[in-house]
């Protein structure tokens, strides 16, 4: 399991994991699409903008393995901001790659992408 030094482990000032540290002995957590409702609490939508920033920061548009990336903030915006990078595409392999797709990216998330054009 490639480790992203570097990355922020979690959301500054909470306890929202971004990374995790090491390769679960049971088997890789799959990648899934989980809802974001409306009503969802302020503090986890804290957490996606604070990971797609984290990610964009880090990555940007390049495509990047998995790796240590946290599967349960990843499933938030797996199928919508961050999308498979190849075909076919393994949700439960840590060397999976993936990528932003920066224009859904630009639409859910304007504070990252402030201060850049489009």
């Amino acid at each position: 399991m490639l480790k992203h030094r570097g990355f922020p482990g979690r959301l500054p000032g909470t306890d929202f994991q971004f990374t995790i540290r090491r390769a679960n002995p049971r088997g890789v957590t799959p990648l899934t699409a989980r809802e974001r409702y409306r009503d969802r609490r302020p503090a986890d939508r804290a957490a996606d903008l604070g990971f797609m920033a984290a990610l964009w920061d880090f990555f940007g548009e390049e495509p990047f393995e998995r790796g240590n990336l946290d599967a349960g903030r990843l499933s938030w915006l797996f199928g919508r901001e961050v999308i498979p990078a190849e075909d076919p595409f393994d949700p439960a392999s840590y060397e999976a790659l993936l990528r932003i797709d920066v224009e859904a990216a630009r639409e859910a998330f304007p504070e990252v992408f402030e201060g850049e054009s489009a």
